[in-house]
């Protein structure tokens, strides 16, 4: 599969299909983001959506569309978390077993929000990558459905349809910015976005420790990274051929961000928005406040991608500067 074989109106029949069942996020101008860039530039709160991410869109697309015949086997992901929150809440309104795996360092609002939905949670793995290996393994001997947290046609259709959504509330929008880790929500939303309005500029980031797509860009090829501590856990792995080929297709841009630039957007969205943003979610805004994107004449959209933020790693961030 590759990034040609995807199709924008899979993400408008996904959009069908998840009408009712996941919300409709708000879309919301940020007064000081504007100010600062010289032009309107919107939140899209995918930090209020009902899983607390947008991962809950590709997860309950794929439940959705499995038959009934692979249902008594029940369903398996890895997972930073967020995924897994999504695969456990489809899973639970179809009356399916779930089983997620998930790193050890995951954070422990996911692993017990995925607990409390009834799915099991195993979080053996030392990292992102090793979850994945034991979850495919996992699904192999029970006969059970892996749903792969980056790819899967029906995933990245439903990942998609925040993009459908912006561009629904936002009709003359000429930028569109987005966390980057394994190109799920780059994949629905780029394919969509290039049928719907291909001038909008899509520009991907992630953080320095989660470069994979940035290293791979630039090197040609897949480049494997170290798997290091990052705030942007949920943006941490690898990626295959596939999850290049949709950054070649997909971005106009790529850029990455610091550890230290995380931080303060998540605190600068939590003091100046009242959002609260994982650090996965804050790279956007991060790189804006940062003064590492130049962004083209017309309004832009910032995708926060989710809320799913222990609250003692909250707390622990340093404070911001008075001025900031």
């Amino acid at each position: 599969m590759i990034f040609s074989d995807f199709r924008a109106a899979d993400v408008l029949a996904a959009a069908h299909r998840l009408r009712g069942v996941v919300a409709r996020t708000p879309l919301r101008r940020s007064e000081l983001l504007s100010a600062l860039a010289g032009r309107d530039v919107h939140l899209k709160l995918e930090s209020e959506q009902v899983t607390g991410s947008f991962k809950l869109r590709g997860a309950f697309n794929t439940v959705a569309m499995l038959p009934r015949s692979a249902h008594h086997a029940g369903v398996v992901a890895s997972s930073a978390g967020n995924h897994g929150l999504g695969v456990a809440w489809a899973a639970h309104h179809f009356g399916i077993p779930a089983t997620i795996f998930v790193p050890a360092t995951a954070p422990r609002v996911k692993r017990e929000g995925i607990a409390a939905l009834g799915a099991t949670v195993n979080a053996e793995a030392p990292h992102y990558d090793a979850a994945m290996e034991l979850a495919i393994a996992h699904a192999r001997d029970a006969g059970a459905t892996f749903i792969h947290p980056c790819t899967g046609a029906a995933l990245i259709a439903g990942q998609g349809t925040v993009a459908l959504e912006v561009l629904e509330d936002l009709p003359d929008l000429a930028t569109f910015i987005l966390p980057v880790g394994g190109a799920g929500l780059l994949g629905g939303s780029g394919v969509l976005l290039r049928h719907a309005a291909p001038a909008v500029r899509i520009i991907g980031v992630q953080s320095e420790r989660t470069d994979a797509m940035a290293r791979s860009l630039a090197a040609g090829g897949v480049v494997p990274i170290p798997s290091l501590p990052t705030l942007a856990d949920g943006l941490a792995g690898d990626i295959d051929a596939l999850g290049l080929d949709i950054g070649r297709h997909a971005l106009d841009e790529m850029r990455t961000v610091t550890e230290d630039a995380i931080a303060r957007a998540i605190r600068w969205l939590e003091r100046h928005e009242r959002v609260i943003a994982e650090g996965s979610a804050a790279v956007g805004v991060a790189a804006l406040l940062e003064g590492t994107l130049t962004l083209p004449p017309g309004p832009a959209a910032i995708i926060i991608t989710g809320r799913n933020i222990d609250p003692d790693r909250l707390q622990s961030l340093p404070p911001l500067n008075p001025e900031s």
